[in-house]
């Protein structure tokens, strides 16, 4: 079974994205900041973070940031999902990393799909 880390600081988003991928038969963990973010995916290092981008502390580009620079992190596959719809901030997301950008408000099945494709 795929792992997923969300990462949102949300509630509501966090459980809506987690509801979703659990039923889609992924196993789900879940942080609510950064520094929670890191900590977890050291830990057991995740498929697919859906990581956030605006939320206090580390802020999902420099998360994105330290794991694509982390040997022991780099694998993991990443998809931005932020209210930032700006080109440069989708610049900035995908510079940093990112194997998607996918802005809110967001359609599931295009959030579904994007997962399917990195990671089955």
């Amino acid at each position: 079974m795929k792992r997923i880390l969300v990462v949102d600081d949300d509630p509501n988003m966090l459980l809506l994205i987690s509801d979703l991928l659990t039923r889609g038969h992924y196993l789900v963990s879940q942080a609510t900041s950064g520094a929670s973010a890191l900590q977890q995916a050291r830990s057991v290092v995740p498929d697919l973070m859906v990581l956030d981008v605006m939320m206090p502390g580390l802020d999902g580009f420099e998360i994105c940031r330290l794991i694509k620079a982390d040997p022991g992190l780099q694998t993991i596959k990443v998809i931005m999902v932020t209210a930032k719809t700006q080109d440069k901030d989708i610049e900035t997301g995908l510079s940093a990393g990112a194997d998607y950008y996918v802005t809110k408000p967001f359609r599931i099945a295009e959030l579904s799909a994007k997962i399917r494709d990195l990671i089955g």
